[in-house]
């Protein structure tokens, strides 16, 4: 199974590069990299730069003008330049256990999208994480906030990775997909401006053409470091456009990830 690994980014660069390494430290490395930046300034194209230059993987920077926050347009955009047939999704302040990308394949099976889940680390401990360029996020460790997820083992996972139908919990800061089911759905919807609910509404969407999800426990490791609230004053605009989709059963939006593969060929340097 050929895997792209797409990592969200804007402007924190220290976070990135860790994020980063975590991926060259694979066990099973994935087909490629694209970091999809909504619009960072030229520091965090010189770090992913620097890091392709002695990868065995090929990282590409997917990078769009920055006017304001639009993660469902950056994500499109990778997506469309995408060369694997399935899609992980992580955020550019995860950090991964070793066993990640390895994981993710095991679980990726055909009519299913993949939760994984993630550890919390706490202000105090990110900022040292961060400031040491090591990670070692113990079970017991000070500043874990949610050790259980600190485990990897097979067994476990096994027993306690679930399938559902709800919707609850929906975090794509650590989840999976094939990319012949954005497709088909148009990716993430584009009218999504600011943060909140772009992922639910493209999960909504997964699970209205009969794509079902696939919680996993105690697999797909990923650390997330402490970050501030993001600015949610476009949340109500949001959920509006979430409910609509769940009301009116929507499996396609308008304004998608199509108009991006059509246009893949020529599409904008990824720096200006």
């Amino acid at each position: 199974m050929k895997i792209s690994l797409i990592i969200t980014t804007y402007n924190w660069k220290e976070a990135l590069h860790l994020s980063l390494k975590s991926v060259l430290r694979q066990k099973v490395l994935p087909l490629e990299v694209i970091v999809a930046d909504d619009g960072s300034a030229e520091e965090t194209g010189e770090v992913i730069r620097a890091i392709a230059a002695d990868s065995p993987i090929p990282i590409i920077h997917s990078w769009q003008e920055d006017k304001g926050f639009r993660l469902a347009r950056s994500r499109n955009r990778a997506i469309a330049r995408a060369q694997g047939e399935y899609i992980i999704l992580i955020d550019g302040d995860i950090l991964l256990e070793k066993h990640f990308v390895q994981d993710h394949h095991q679980f990726g099976r055909p009519g299913f999208f993949v939760q994984g889940t993630r550890v919390l680390l706490s202000k105090t401990l990110s900022e040292q994480v961060v400031q040491s360029g090591h990670l070692n996020a113990g079970f017991c460790r000070h500043g874990v906030e949610n050790r259980k997820n600190c485990l990897r083992s097979e067994i476990l996972a096994h027993l306690f990775s679930f399938k559902s139908r709800q919707l609850r919990g929906v975090r794509t800061c650590n989840f999976a997909f094939w990319r012949r089911d954005a497709v088909q759905v148009n990716g993430f919807n584009e009218e999504f401006v600011g943060w909140g609910r772009e992922d639910s509404e493209f999960t909504v969407r997964l699970m209205n053409i009969g794509i079902r999800r696939q919680n996993v426990k105690f697999n797909a490791l990923a650390y997330h470091l402490y970050h501030p609230i993001s600015d949610r004053k476009h949340l109500t605009e949001n959920d509006h456009i979430l409910q609509q989709t769940i009301d009116q059963n929507l499996c396609f939006c308008e304004h998608g990830l199509r108009q991006h593969m059509a246009a893949s060929d020529g599409l904008e340097p990824s720096i200006p």
